[in-house]
């Protein structure tokens, strides 16, 4: 299994527990890893043939920009099943940072993997 990866996908969002956080706009960041067979490729050096990461990015960016969670757990589900369920990808690993949410720490969230069912 090879593996496409995204690093620190930075998305505004509203998310969180307490009444102020859902009268404002957080920055999440992303971490995506998912399986792909780039074989094909590698071999015909066309994007067709490829898992292309700007349109994953595009899709997710989308959906948390318009999202409203309370949990980190919730939205980093739904991120996955999206990836799972629109793009050619089997298995999904996400590491959502919320960031400075706790003080003194540099940040917090989930690392979560998903596979196809």
């Amino acid at each position: 299994m090879d593996i496409v990866f995204v690093e620190g996908l930075k998305i505004d969002t509203v998310i969180g527990i307490y009444d102020w956080e859902k009268k404002i706009r957080q920055d999440i960041v992303l971490d995506i890893e998912m399986s792909a067979d780039i074989a094909a490729a590698a071999k015909t050096d066309h994007i067709d043939q490829a898992l292309n990461y700007k349109s994953v990015c595009k899709r997710v960016a989308s959906f948390v920009r318009d999202s409203k969670f309370e949990l980190v757990e919730t939205l980093a589900e739904k991120i996955c099943q999206i990836i799972l369920n629109e793009f050619d990808v089997q298995w999904v690993k996400l590491t959502l940072n919320k960031g400075e949410a706790i003080t003194g720490a540099s940040g917090v969230g989930v690392i979560i993997e998903r596979t196809k069912s």
